[in-house]
This record gives C-alpha cells, sequence and structure tokens, in this order.
C-alpha cells in the first residue's frame, strides 16, 4: 500500500472546491462573452448615430475602439481586437457565440475559432460551418487549443478548401522582436535569411574588435553593445577604458535615430540611486545602468520654461522637449505612444486664447489628437499637468504625467496661466480636415483574405499536380457535412 493513495482520495471539501474552480471558470466565459456584446453593441449604435465613415482616418471603428479601450484602461489596439470579436461573434458566428455566450468555452478557444474560419467568404458556407462548430464544441468542450485548431481545419476543408489558415513556408516566418524586459534590458530574437544572420555575425564581430586592449568588457558583452552602434549608424564601439588618449578613438554618429533615457543628475554620474526611463517603454533602467550608459552617450540638460507664455502657436524646442520629459507618453487614458512621437498639443485651442504653456500643452499621438478634434473627446488640464478626460459618453478619465512619480519637479506649475481671452471662431471649424483612407478598412480586410485565399489555392493546385498529374476544374460544389 502506498502513501499517496490516501491523498489522493476524494472529499466533500475537495468535490466543493472542484465546484467553484468550475463555476468560476464557466462566469469567466459569460463574462468576456457579454463584454463583446456590449461592445459589439456599441459599434452598431455608433453607426447608427454617425455612419460608419469609412473613408475617414480615423472610422467609427477606430473612435469605438479607442472609448472601449479606455473604459478597460488597455491599449487602442487592443481595443480594436475586443471589437473585431465582438463584430465576429455578432455577425459571423453567431451560434457559436451563443455556446461562448453559455459559458461553455472560454475566450482563446473562440479566438481560436474565429481567426481559423477567417477566410470564408460565403456567407452560406460561413453558416454552415458556423452551426456545425456550435455542436462540435458544444460535444467536446475539453479539446486543447491546438486539438481545437485541427477540429475547426478538418471542418473547414470539408466546405472551402482555400479557407484553411496553412502553415507558411519557413520563409515566411521570418521576423525580429526586440521585447523590453522591464529592467533596462531587451530580448533580441529572430529568423531571418542564413545570408542576413551571417552577415550580422561578421559585422558584430567587427564592430567588437574596434575597442582598445584595455577595454573592461567581455568578447559578448562587446558583441551586445555593437548592435547599438550598428543600429546607431556608427562605425566603432566607444571605448570603455576611460583613458583620454585611447588609440580607438571615439566613435562618429552615421545616424538620426535617437533614443531617449530620462534620468536625474546624480544618477548620470553615478552618485543617485533613482532609476532613469524610457519614454513609451514599460518597466525602468536601473541607476547602475544609467551611469554606465551615460560614459556613451550624448548628455543634454533638461532646463525648465519662462513662466511666462510663449506668444506664438509652435512651442519653442525648449519648451516642446520639457514637455514631452514631463509627460513621457500620449496623455490619453491607455495610451502608451511614446512622447517623442506624438503631437504637441493645446489643451485649450490656441485660436481660442489658449496659451503656449506647459499648464496648456500635452502630448497627444496623432490617433487621440484626432480624436478630440473630430470625435467629441473633451479635455481639461491642470496646472500639474493632470488631464482629465470627458469621452463621448459622458465617462470621464483622468491622466497624470509619466514623470509624476519619479520626477515629481517636472509636474511643478510653472506660472499662473492667464485666462483665455473670449473668441467667436474655432480653429477647427476653419482649418481642421480629418485625414482620409486611400482604402477603406473592408477594402484593406477584403484584400488581405482574397490574396491568402489565392495563395492557398495555388499552393494546392501545386501539390495536387505533383502527386496526380493536372488537377481537374476546381468547379464542383462543396460536399455537404
Amino acid at each position: 500500500m502506498f502513501e499517496y493513495y490516501y491523498a489522493s482520495r476524494s472529499t466533500p471539501e475537495s468535490a466543493a472546491l472542484l465546484d467553484r474552480v468550475r463555476e468560476a471558470g464557466r462566469t469567466e466565459a459569460q463574462a468576456a462573452a457579454e463584454r463583446l456584446a456590449a461592445v459589439g453593441e456599441l459599434f452598431v449604435l455608433r453607426c447608427r448615430d454617425s455612419g460608419e465613415r469609412q473613408d475617414w482616418a480615423i472610422d467609427t471603428w477606430e473612435a469605438v475602439a479607442a472609448q472601449v479601450a479606455a473604459a478597460l484602461q488597455c491599449s487602442v489596439a487592443m481595443g480594436s481586437s475586443y471589437l473585431r470579436y465582438a463584430m465576429a461573434m455578432r455577425d459571423r458566428l453567431p451560434e457559436v457565440g451563443k455556446v461562448f455566450q453559455a459559458g461553455d468555452i472560454d475566450y482563446r478557444a473562440f479566438q481560436t475559432i474565429v481567426f481559423r474560419t477567417d477566410l470564408i467568404t460565403d456567407a452560406e458556407v460561413l453558416a454552415r460551418v458556423d452551426a456545425r462548430l456550435a455542436v462540435l464544441v458544444s460535444r467536446r468542450p475539453s479539446l486543447t487549443r491546438g486539438g481545437l485548431a485541427a477540429a475547426v481545419d478538418q471542418v473547414v476543408a470539408k466546405v472551402d478548401r482555400d479557407a484553411v489558415r496553412r502553415a507558411a513556408k519557413a520563409a515566411h516566418d521570418r521576423y525580429l522582436d526586440v521585447v523590453d524586459d522591464g529592467a533596462g534590458i531587451a530580448w533580441v530574437e529572430g529568423k531571418v535569411f542564413a545570408t542576413a544572420g551571417n552577415a550580422l555575425d561578421r559585422r558584430l564581430d567587427e564592430l567588437a574588435a574596434t575597442v582598445c586592449a584595455a577595454d573592461p568588457r567581455s568578447r559578448k558583452q562587446r558583441r551586445a553593445d555593437a548592435l547599438g552602434a550598428l543600429a546607431a549608424g556608427t562605425d566603432r564601439l566607444v571605448c570603455g577604458c576611460g583613458r583620454a588618449d585611447c588609440a580607438a578613438g571615439a566613435a562618429v554618429p552615421k545616424s538620426n535615430v535617437v533614443i531617449h533615457v530620462i534620468a536625474e543628475q546624480a544618477t548620470v554620474k553615478g552618485t543617485g540611486s533613482t532609476p532613469g526611463v524610457v519614454p513609451g517603454v514599460e518597466g525602468l533602467i536601473p541607476a547602475e545602468l544609467i551611469a554606465e550608459l551615460a560614459t556613451s552617450a550624448r548628455l543634454a540638460p533638461l532646463s525648465w520654461p519662462a513662466q511666462a507664455p510663449e506668444a506664438g502657436y509652435t512651442p519653442s524646442a525648449k519648451l516642446a522637449e520639457f514637455v514631452r520629459c514631463r509627460d513621457l507618453t500620449c496623455r490619453a487614458p491607455g495610451c502608451d505612444c511614446p512622447a517623442t512621437d506624438c503631437d504637441i498639443d493645446h489643451t485649450i485651442p490656441f485660436a481660442a486664447g489658449g496659451a503656449t504653456h506647459p499648464s496648456n500643452l500635452k502630448c497627444l499621438c496623432r490617433l487621440h489628437h484626432l480624436l478630440k478634434t473630430f470625435w467629441g473627446w473633451r479635455d481639461q488640464q491642470l496646472p500639474d499637468g493632470t488631464v482629465i478626460w470627458t469621452l463621448p459618453d459622458g465617462h470621464t478619465y483622468v491622466t497624470t504625467p509619466g514623470s509624476a512619480l519619479l520626477f515629481p519637479s517636472l509636474c511643478v506649475p510653472t506660472g499662473d496661466v492667464p485666462a483665455p481671452a473670449p473668441t467667436t471662431e474655432r480653429c477647427g471649424e476653419r482649418t481642421a480636415m480629418m485625414p482620409l483612407r486611400t482604402r477603406t478598412r473592408a477594402q484593406n480586410r477584403a484584400h488581405r483574405i482574397a490574396t491568402e485565399r489565392q495563395h492557398n489555392r495555388r499552393a494546392r493546385l501545386t501539390t495536387q499536380a505533383a502527386q496526380t498529374g493536372p488537377a481537374p476544374p476546381d468547379d464542383d460544389e462543396p460536399p455537404p457535412f
């Protein structure tokens, strides 16, 4: 007799806990489905009120995605993802959606089904697939994600062989990712052509060898630093020996690429402990790493702007730099677009008497700038840079400058802003125009699907011809289930 036999015996308490786990999972799935249902209804409502605005650069889809993102405190890209699955549940796969709403499948399973049926263009075929999959997942709820994907592909292949999502060839899978780890270091991984990989490998060796013999770094560290030198367009590394008469010389920049790192002066000198930040990047850069980076970086002290507002509409370079360092990212709720990629926006429009002053300026990415101008997003800015947003649905959201925790001195009001002078003209009505798309969102989607279907068809016919000779005309009706 083994001891663990007794430990594995079921008890009323363990059965009750498993029931709680099972019920919590079902409730979680139902809540996720209800979230999508509400998102879909919101989109239909906005389309009814405003139209789809298909030719606008920021169309109704983007506007709704941004509102969803603000409500869920996530990125606009994630809001758009929720909207995509919401409309799939509403329009493309209503029967599978009912299973999802009942809590019989979870969000990941629903995502898998949506993705693997995305290339079906015939409404009648899609309805048949939807009904068949609803029965399948109801009868086999314990399928793994891989098993579910295979089952969906089998159903799709029976009625529309060109709609099966096929694994791409190795060459089509090449990629390169740079992922920040939140501690001042980034992971670089990818898959490239062998020729490019060999060339990169040799170039890193060449750059790593451009320092003098007194450089304290290991070869691996110098190769890692060489990637940064390569990105900056320099022809050699900055030597770490610290000697003024170093034979290796100084690296000469050949690139306009600039990465901004914000840190206190004491940290840069190596005497402080406050970490630094990179605008738009999650996580902090440790103080010791800041001090090391400072030995080979161009340093630019940040100066405070004058207390009085500037006279013109466009802020000076000094004022714009201050606002970007204060905000760090776009100031819209949920947006982490780096401030260096944002517009400098007047909260109270300049034409309406708004001052060109830090207390009336903030960073907005182009998307949120257009949402403010054309989609009814309203904002109020406090002297310390806090922004209070009121969205078209009436809900309010508060955002604080990204530097508020680490560098609170940047958020101290720099002077009183005069009240705006009354005016009867609005800059938005006079000159602002929404940029237009060259192709609508629906046209882009149709083109993507048609391209992938054509690729699948060519690959399938080529395989058939290689195995059995020329393929017969592909005009037969799809077989029934």
